[in-house]
């Protein structure tokens, strides 16, 4: 019976994932690439399972989301890597190791950046709980830091 749960589950996920259309994202930043793994939709709430991929870059230039804020909370976990999460005040609000949990809240005051300033591909798993319809992310240009 267990067996048959998980493979309901599985196969609803997966149908919905197929079905369901895509939120559109902003710009990613650079050296950032993503991977949508699942996505359903609950009366007006929009859930986007991501796989998120920051590259190293150089110590001048590391790998960035860019600056952005989110319309809904976000959940994370680092899967490998080290990510460096900005606030907009250009403080460091956390660094985030394998295995560590971050959680952004929603909010256009809440603009910040994650950056990859290890020399290891990041790797992010995200889940986004959004208003229906909203954007994954809505880029914020940046808020006077001495860096990009």
């Amino acid at each position: 019976m267990r067996k048959f749960a998980l493979a309901a589950v599985a196969g609803v996920a997966a149908l919905t994932a197929l079905f369901t259309p895509a939120v559109a994202s902003a710009t990613p930043g650079r050296g950032v690439s993503a991977t949508v793994i699942a996505q359903w939709t609950v009366g007006n709430t929009d859930y986007v399972l991501r796989k998120i991929t920051i590259a190293p870059g150089s110590p001048a230039s590391p790998g960035t989301t860019g600056w952005h804020s989110h319309e809904g909370n976000l959940y994370g976990k680092v899967l490998s890597g080290t990510l460096t999460h900005y606030k907009s005040d250009c403080s460091v609000d956390g660094v985030y190791n394998k295995g560590d949990s971050i959680m952004e809240p929603a909010g256009a005051d809440h603009v910040h950046e994650g950056r990859n300033e290890g020399t290891t591909p990041m790797v992010l798993e995200v889940l986004y709980v959004l208003p229906h319809g909203a954007p994954l992310s809505d880029d914020a240009p940046n808020p006077g830091c001495s860096f990009d």
